[in-house]
């Protein structure tokens, strides 16, 4: 009996390959936001500065389900300022209640 030339096998196999590696490349790409540029003013990893218009409050009061990155957003203060000017708060388990200072 003659054996069949495998060659084929092996071209599909590599081209299957490539494929699937270029699938999970798209799909990291799309999922880290560099899906491409559709006209509209979202920039992901850029730090966006607050309104100058906006008078940055004295300080904050910790609500329920507040993060220093969400007080951060709503008070345009940057997380690394309020960590800074609030040197005995633990980020990762901010108390309700508890008066953060912001300038």
């Amino acid at each position: 009996m003659r054996q069949r030339s495998s060659a084929p096998a092996r071209v599909v196999a590599a081209l299957a390959l490539v494929c699937g590696f270029l699938v999970v490349v798209v799909v990291v790409a799309v999922s880290l936001g560099g899906g491409g540029d559709d006209g509209s003013s979202h920039h992901h990893g850029v730090v966006q500065h607050r309104d100058e218009d906006r008078p940055t409050p004295k300080s904050y009061i910790v609500q329920s389900g507040d993060t220093l990155t969400s007080i951060a957003h709503q008070t345009g203060v940057p997380v690394v300022r309020i960590v800074a000017l609030n040197p005995g708060i633990d980020p990762q388990i901010l108390v309700s209640g508890e008066k953060l200072k912001l300038r």
